[in-house]
């Protein structure tokens, strides 16, 4: 069964970091780009990061500088570090492949 749990999410202030993880199982992750997308209330899906298999990664121009992807092939995980937080950051973010979405995880930026 092909599956994508995301963790790490939160409330934090302004200025403030959260590491999110997915942790991937049920298909070969290695082979697989990976993204990492966001939806904030009332709006539509934003792309924010994504790696590829060879760990090139690309940004959203919300977010460089600021977040970093990263994954973890033996550990089956992407990583989505993000600093100095901002509140139009808040949002449910995702981790996908083509082959899946996780749940999501809230994070919230608010002072």
């Amino acid at each position: 069964q092909v599956k994508l749990v995301e963790s790490g999410g939160g409330l934090v202030q302004p200025g403030e970091s959260l590491r999110l993880s997915c942790a991937a199982s049920g298909f070969t992750f290695s082979s697989y780009y990976m993204n990492w997308v966001r939806q904030a209330p009332g709006k539509g899906p934003e792309w924010v990061s994504g790696i590829n298999t060879g760990g090139t990664t690309t940004y959203a121009d919300s977010v460089k500088g600021r977040f970093t992807i990263s994954r973890d092939n033996a550990k089956n995980t992407v990583y989505l570090q993000m600093n100095s937080l901002k509140p139009e950051d808040t949002a449910v973010y995702y981790c996908n492949s083509d082959v899946s979405w996780g749940q999501g995880t809230q994070v919230t930026v608010s002072s």
